[in-house]
């Protein structure tokens, strides 16, 4: 089930969430630092947040939390912060791709267990998790969510009653876990981060002054002043405390399939994942549109956020002026309330506008970065013509959308992709442009460099793990 705001604007995609971890060695308060870690992290996540905490030196299984529907700043306050009194934290951003919007399911999740308390956070989509959870239900499991976060946390608690370690435990329930995950998880003494053998969502390790952080991407480490150490590599367990960085790299075996999408959309462009540059990654799906789809116009303009960037891009490959002609309100978050039927109100208007002055009697390339069921892309292009320009001429920084992502992403069924059941030509002339060009699948990897280790389901069809034979998305 989608939030109010998802829903109005059901053309946008969304990632299931964002994490982030900390661990201070001398013993400081780290829920301040969560909250701004997870504030940078707020794009991967709008619908519920939490932070929780435990004191190393405390007595164990007393966890301090907050969680709750809602922005970051709409969860967390100055005097709630100031109670979350403890050492070692995780937090947590989310948009449901499994499991419904509700309170129940807000992460991190706490686990009380014979061993002690685990604090886990999961970024990523399970094609297993009802087979697992049913599982575990016929011996005695209770479950509280219907997120399959709770099934990899009651899979690490039953491993750790056999495993010497909690790292141990961690490995032995990854064995069993298929699709993407990075999860962190607080034990009483240690900060551990794990990403799935494929790397699908992306884990970075960070380091300031005496604390460690794990976070999903590298601008949450800029956020809190913070030394970018690494990424975890695919497969790789990472352990961090008193000792410094411990890694198992046992399950690191697999052939690599990053998601694609990370570097076209979800990750902010002042992010480095895997060790490239988002927004190099832009600027080159920008260069190669321009290469081969180019345009007579006198403007480029790119559909804010991730659009901007991969407009640069095409203009700068091309020579056609870049100029800004959106206007975003910054200020619609999740509780923005959707206008009765009746009303004239154009959901796309509220959220951008057009400035006049930009297109008027011009010729315009519009960038963006998706087409998904291509109402909002025929609102935005009919937006364009309304303030004058004589033609619009589309760019889609990614290929067109094929298939369902199960790994993460709410791409839709195919039913409700307008690429799945229609060509080029169609598309354009059902979304009013006057040109429409895609990015070639074919030239994904120059996004990154020429790494081939990614993956590109939801465009190709070719999923790295067999998808589940029910839909498990919730969408």
């Amino acid at each position: 089930m989608k939030s109010e705001l998802s829903e109005h604007f059901d053309e946008e995609l969304h990632e299931e969430c964002g994490v982030f971890g900390m661990y201070d060695l001398d013993g400081g308060d780290v829920a301040s630092s969560i909250y701004y870690g997870l504030f940078a992290l707020q794009h991967r996540g709008q619908e519920s947040c939490g932070i929780a905490v435990s004191d190393t030196e405390g007595p164990k299984g007393k966890v301090l939390s907050q969680k709750g529907m809602g922005l970051v700043n709409e969860v967390f306050h100055a005097e709630g912060l100031e109670k979350l009194k403890g050492n070692i934290g995780v937090g947590h951003v989310r948009y449901s791709t499994t499991g419904a919007s509700n309170s129940q399911n807000v992460q991190p999740l706490v686990l009380n267990y014979v061993k002690g308390t685990l604090m886990l956070a999961h970024n990523g989509n399970l094609v297993n998790a009802n087979k697992l959870r049913e599982e575990m239900e016929y011996t005695g499991a209770i479950f509280h969510t219907t997120i399959d976060t709770e099934v990899i946390a009651y899979l690490i608690a039953r491993e750790r009653l056999k495993a010497p370690t909690a790292e141990e435990a961690v490995k032995c329930a990854m064995r069993k876990l298929q699709g993407a995950y990075s999860i962190i998880i607080s034990s009483p003494r240690k900060l551990i981060g794990a990403r799935d053998p494929y790397g699908f969502r992306p884990l970075v390790i960070g380091k300031r002054d005496n604390s460690y952080i794990l976070a999903s991407e590298t601008c949450a480490l800029d956020a809190v002043d913070a030394e970018f150490i690494r990424d975890v590599k695919p497969g790789e367990i990472v352990m961090l405390d008193a000792h410094g960085i411990q890694s198992d790299e046992t399950l690191c075996h697999t052939t690599p399939a990053k998601c694609i999408f990370e570097y076209i959309y979800f990750a902010r462009p002042d992010s480095y994942l895997d060790g490239v540059s988002v927004y190099n990654s832009r600027i080159m799906a920008g260069k190669i549109l321009a290469q081969m789809h180019p345009a007579d116009a006198d403007i480029v303009v790119g559909v804010p956020e991730s659009g901007n960037v991969a407009a640069m891009g095409f203009s700068a490959q091309s020579g056609i002026p870049y100029g800004t002609a959106f206007m975003k309100n910054s200020y619609v978050g999740r509780t923005f309330i959707k206008p009765k039927q009746s009303a004239r109100e154009s959901s796309v208007k509220i959220k951008l506008n057009v400035m006049k002055e930009v297109v008027r009697g011009k010729r315009v390339v519009m960038v963006d970065d998706s087409i998904v069921r291509g109402t909002t892309s025929e609102r935005i292009v009919r937006m364009l013509k309304a303030a004058g320009a004589t033609e619009v001429h589309v760019r889609i920084s990614s290929p067109p959308f094929l298939h369902p992502c199960y790994f993460g992403t709410d791409v839709p069924s195919c039913d409700q992709l307008i690429a799945h059941n229609n060509t080029v030509d169609e598309i354009c002339k059902m979304i009013g442009a006057d040109s429409l060009g895609y990015l070639d699948g074919e030239r994904l990897h120059e996004l990154i460099g020429g790494d081939t280790g990614y993956c590109d389901a939801c465009f190709s069809g070719k999923y790295p793990v067999a998808p589940p034979e029910e839909d498990i998305r919730g969408i």
